[in-house]
């Protein structure tokens, strides 16, 4: 395969980018807080690697095997991504809030099931080969899943009245702003298909490479920031606190005199 300038400057801006965000991360301690967002960038970090030497060395048949091996674990690592930034939204002190488990639940399988109509209903790519069609569909697949499963976090987050964490909403923005992207660009691909040949085509990859540059400028940049100072709770919220607090003692006290 040949490269031409713009693919080696993307690519090498998305090496760099990569880079220094695995640098905040260590740095600023943020990798212990977010581990497996931590995982997908260092994830994308050996990606980058393994298939510039592929499209070197390969042939093209031979990229799209490692770029859809490669996706699929990169999926993976997003999925579970996605877990830990509901674990920081839904489990501010240490348990989940309530009815928050099982909406998620139905928010996971209403996005699974969107994502694969979606998908199933999108286009066939002219001139397709099975594999060809197996990346496109699933880069979509991809796209839609994500981006309705973000969309759904935050909307059940505004739902019931949780406070988002500075950083894992940063996260959060960034992924589903970039997701919502894909599955513009990943729906061009499925009308034109994926040759590096067609002006258009090629464009889309570009702006998905453009766009990602940017969420990974703005992480970068808000990783590397403090977050801001929690705001004090409101004073029908404290005293509402206050009265659960003195609930549970009181129940506590019964139970240890019935224990007595």
């Amino acid at each position: 395969m040949h490269l031409t300038g713009i693919d080696l400057l993307f690519w090498a801006a998305g090496f760099v980018a990569h880079v220094v965000l695995l640098l905040v991360l260590w740095v600023r301690h943020r990798a212990a807080t977010f581990p497996f967002f931590t995982l997908l960038i260092a994830n994308n970090v050996i990606r980058t690697v393994v298939l510039y030497f592929v499209v070197l060395m390969g042939s093209k048949h031979a990229y799209l095997i490692a770029y859809l091996s490669l996706g699929s674990l990169d999926l993976i690592w997003q999925l579970c991504v996605v877990g830990e930034m509901a674990s920081h939204v839904f489990r501010p002190l240490g348990n989940w809030a309530p009815d928050a488990r099982v909406r998620l639940a139905w928010i996971v399988l209403a996005s699974i099931g969107i994502g694969a109509g979606l998908t199933w209903l999108s286009a066939i790519p002219p001139a397709h080969t099975l594999i060809l069609t197996i990346l496109i569909r699933g880069n979509f697949f991809s796209a839609v899943l994500m981006t309705e499963l973000f969309a759904g976090m935050v909307a059940l987050s505004v739902t019931i009245r949780l406070p988002w964490r500075t950083h894992a909403t940063r996260i959060t923005q960034g992924l589903g702003f970039y997701s919502f992207v894909c599955i513009l660009i990943e729906a061009g691909h499925s009308y034109l298909g994926i040759d590096h040949n067609i002006r258009i085509s090629a464009d889309l990859t570009y702006f998905r490479m453009l766009t990602y540059l940017i969420c990974a400028g703005y992480w970068i940049l808000m990783l590397w920031l403090d977050a801001p100072v929690p705001k004090a709770l409101p004073k029908e919220m404290e005293q509402h606190l206050l009265a659960l607090q003195r609930q549970v003692e009181a129940y506590l006290q019964r139970l240890r005199t019935l224990r007595g």
